[in-house]
């Protein structure tokens, strides 16, 4: 039985079809990747997988000419999708959200194949809202808020697939510092780091006590060319500190730190969540549609942390969060088992057995 996945080109997307693609050829399978020219090397990211491209266009950030010629790529993205889907027969086709998955779903629903979409944010991408009323299903991770489909009944909430090293580290024990105990500080911005947490969060802890200081333990992703700068500042103080710009064990790292600090994208606060750590966290402010915000507020609401707008996200407060935080231990603790209240670790297999849904439905 084949499964195409239909999606974009950044870790959102891909990182929930490559946990969803691997459980599906262990259940016997075969996987179709389509997406646009940019997928030559995702062979790594889907071993196993069959890559297909098809033409797209993404409506945003483009020339007036890009603007004008986009609908015909897109439709002559539908019109290769549709060869392709006809000829690979699929028994069920997965959206995973992004602008190179519209062509594909489109194409998937004018050949009446059984569909799905995954929204790993509390607010469906516009590719998801173009598809929302056209899918059988929409697998969810978060509470949905403002964009809904018509039949609400279509809503399941699956959870957001995630990689097998942060599943392991579900209910990892959070060890609540004790009086003279170091504070363990975790700060990153995604993949490319944040400049604002560069800028504010070294300025935020000199703000803070003598006594709190000297205990901190801090580690903090930043951009390549603000790792200098960060450090000095730290080592002026004599905090403990690593800063790096990558970090390839993150969920071993948010599974070490007493308190997070960073963005809210669906992937960070599905990690939180899963591993049961509290958190403040900033959305970036320009991201489409302030998608990032409602993620947040999912995680403050379950009272698993704090969300803080960029402009509000000044030294001054974010010294203030960090002493009341660290001064409460326990509510910390009570904070980080919050936030597993919002946990899906098995969002894999209940995925995957929606796709088993459709497959049987069609």
């Amino acid at each position: 039985m084949t499964v195409v996945l239909a999606a974009g080109g950044t870790g959102g997307h891909l990182f929930p079809a490559q946990a969803l693609a691997g459980e599906l050829q262990k259940r016997g399978s075969s996987i179709v990747v389509m997406t646009d020219s940019r997928g030559k090397s995702y062979g790594d990211v889907f071993p196993g997988a069959q890559i297909a491209f098809v033409p797209s266009a993404a409506f945003s950030d483009r020339s007036i000419l890009g603007l004008m010629a986009a609908p015909f790529e897109i439709a002559a993205g539908i019109v290769v999708a549709l060869f392709k889907l006809a000829k690979l027969k699929p028994r069920a086709v997965i959206g995973f959200g992004g602008y190179p998955s519209v062509p594909v779903m489109l194409a998937a629903w004018l050949a009446r194949l059984p569909t799905a979409i995954l929204t790993p944010d509390a607010l469906l991408g516009r590719a998801n809202r173009l598809m929302m009323n056209k899918v059988r299903f929409i697998a969810a991770n978060l509470p949905l808020v403002r964009f809904l489909p018509k039949d609400p009944s279509k809503i399941v909430y699956t959870g957001n697939p995630l990689r097998p090293g942060v599943v392991a580290l579900h209910r990892a024990p959070y060890q609540t510092p004790g009086p003279s105990d170091p504070l363990r500080l975790l700060v990153f911005g995604g993949s490319q780091g944040a400049r604002v947490f560069a800028e504010r969060v070294p300025t935020a802890v000199g703000m803070m006590s003598k006594t709190l200081q000297a205990r901190l333990d801090i580690v903090q992703q930043c951009r390549p060319e603000n790792i200098d700068g960060v450090r000095r500042v730290y080592d002026r103080m004599g905090i403990k500190a690593e800063v790096a710009p990558f970090f390839n064990d993150m969920p071993v790292r948010i599974a070490w730190a007493h308190l997070v600090v960073a963005r809210s994208g669906a992937g960070t606060v599905s990690e939180l969540a899963c591993i049961g750590r509290p958190a403040i966290l900033v959305p970036l402010p320009h991201a489409l549609d302030d998608n990032q915000t409602p993620n947040a507020d999912a995680l403050a609401k379950v009272g698993g942390g704090w969300r803080v707008a960029q402009k509000e996200f000044t030294p001054e407060t974010l010294s203030h969060m960090l002493e009341t935080a660290f001064a409460d231990p326990e509510a910390l603790a009570r904070c980080a088992a919050a936030a597993l209240t919002l946990a899906k670790p098995d969002a894999t297999a209940k995925l995957a057995d929606l796709v088993e849904t459709l497959e049987a439905e069609g």
